[in-house]
């Protein structure tokens, strides 16, 4: 998968977004250290142990650079930047019941926004999958030549956890 490039300068203001996440009883904030073992818990369910091997590197940067999407004190998204790589966003992911109800927008606005305010003018956004959502969300383009990127030569899991996939 390809990487996109976002220019953070542009960036779609973050608090509509964050506004009407709280319309619909979701929060999305800053996650915090003493939660890491239930979020870690979150990714390696819905997601991938990898994904939460990564975010773990976000849980040690100070400020932590992990974004949880909340409903009623559970997780229900997250997202990530400045941990596989510098100045790289994700990984990122929303449970598939709270799919398309702008929760990933939020997220992935969130965590720019943190890259903008460490004083990036360019993100990059690591071996994406839904490449229209962020060319639509953030005007992200796809960086050419960019397959496999810093994703090259993986370990695989002999055993991997059920439904697990390699990395991005």
């Amino acid at each position: 998968m390809s990487d996109m490039l976002v220019n953070l300068l542009k960036l779609p203001p973050l608090e509509p977004s964050l506004e009407a996440m709280r319309q619909a009883s979701v929060v999305v904030r800053r996650a915090a250290p003493y939660e890491i073992t239930r979020v870690r818990r979150f990714v390696e369910q819905h997601f991938t142990t990898y994904w939460a091997d990564e975010i773990s590197v976000g849980y040690a940067n100070k400020p932590v650079s992990v974004y949880l999407a909340i409903r009623g004190g559970e997780v229900i998204g997250f997202s990530a930047y400045e941990c596989t790589r510098r100045g790289f966003f994700g990984p990122t992911g929303v449970a598939d019941s709270e799919r398309g109800q702008g929760v990933g927008k939020a997220l992935l606005l969130a965590s720019l926004h943190g890259l903008a305010q460490m004083g990036y003018a360019y993100g990059i956004i690591g071996g994406v999958g839904p490449v229209e959502f962020y060319a639509r969300t953030v005007g992200a383009t796809l960086i050419p030549d960019s397959t496999p990127g810093v994703y090259a030569d993986p370990l695989i899991d002999p055993a991997p956890p059920r439904g697990a996939e390699p990395p991005r």
